[in-house]
């Protein structure tokens, strides 16, 4: 396997220019650049990617950190990650969190030994203070990590408006609503809180069913979906997120009774196990795709030393008709 050696002697010229001219880190003449260029091509010689990388005191790696990748929100979020940092020539190193209590902390040891440029968080186990020691390039989505970290996060706000209000005009009165551990800060809590108060300022009795703080798979799911459903069986709405949403659907079917006749279901994140349900989810949808292009554009805007006024970017999200509700 030729080395740079080899391309050196054979463009006859010195090997510190072959470096400077891979490296890009100094002054090389268009005739000498071609005649590199000839050489490494007849070589077939490869530069080392790693070695370029680390003498710009980079490595080209983003740390995607999730709790579970089967959670289809995660799921979406980082295959929409992946595909633009590639375009930007960023490879991505996926961390999966949920199954080690430790892992969130040694992924971000790993980007203050500079094993990675930057990180993309989405999870929740680590306190704020931890991030505040750490002045790193760090994007969080839907979570508060300190002042110096910017969050990406869609309107929440306006999800819990709106599928309360879609509910209220299917002329529910008794909504079983699922909502995330209020252990954390997060701004994803604020469509629970403006659910609830839509219901409350329509006189609508709200079951609140609290979930556990990072809990995304399935069985977990399926188990909070047959444990509300066994402490009353008068809900006729039901607002939880997608996966959810079709495990109660599923306690629905069993229960004998008819979605939407009997009991209206709204969904939130609108991935695509919303469209794989007969009748298909009603759901408010985030823009997942929005989501990840937003994390990686503010992520390199760290990395390469910009500053930024707005530390909290917020985007739109819409309802997605489908047949578990009525007029939506």
């Amino acid at each position: 396997m030729a080395g740079i050696k080899d391309v050196a002697k054979k463009a006859q010229v010195g090997v510190g220019t072959v470096s400077r001219m891979i490296n890009d880190s100094g002054y090389v003449s268009e005739e000498t650049r071609k005649k590199i260029e000839i050489a490494m091509k007849e070589l077939n010689y490869t530069p080392n990617e790693l070695a370029r990388n680390l003498y710009h005191k980079r490595t080209g790696i983003i740390a995607v950190l999730v709790p579970n990748i089967t959670s289809p929100f995660f799921a979406e979020f980082v295959n929409h990650v992946e595909a633009e940092l590639y375009k930007y020539g960023y490879k991505m190193m996926l961390c999966n969190t949920e199954k080690e209590n430790n892992a969130e902390a040694e992924y971000l040891d790993m980007l203050n030994r500079h094993i990675v440029d930057g990180i993309i968080t989405g999870v929740h186990s680590l306190n704020v203070e931890t991030y505040e020691k750490i002045n790193k390039p760090i994007v969080a989505l839907d979570r508060y990590l300190g002042e110096d970290i910017p969050v990406v996060t869609a309107n929440h706000k306006e999800g819990g408006r709106l599928a309360a209000e879609l509910l209220v005009k299917n002329g529910c009165r008794n909504v079983l609503h699922f909502t995330g551990s209020t252990e954390i800060s997060s701004p994803y809590l604020e469509r629970h809180f403006e659910f609830e108060r839509v219901m409350r300022n329509h006189g609508i009795n709200v079951f609140t069913y609290q979930l556990r703080l990072n809990r995304f798979d399935v069985e977990y799911y399926r188990e909070a979906a047959k444990d509300a459903f066994s402490k009353s069986a008068d809900y006729d709405g039901i607002f939880a997120v997608d996966e959810l949403a079709v495990e109660c659907m599923n306690e629905v079917i069993r229960s004998k009774k008819r979605v939407p006749e009997d009991i209206k279901i709204v969904a939130y994140d609108g991935t695509f196990i919303a469209d794989m349900t007969e009748p298909r989810l009603t759901v408010i949808a985030q823009p997942i795709d929005s989501l990840a292009k937003e994390s990686v554009r503010l992520l390199r805007d760290l990395m390469n030393g910009k500053s930024f006024k707005n530390k909290q970017i917020i985007l739109d999200v819409q309802i997605r008709s489908g047949g578990t509700t009525f007029n939506s």
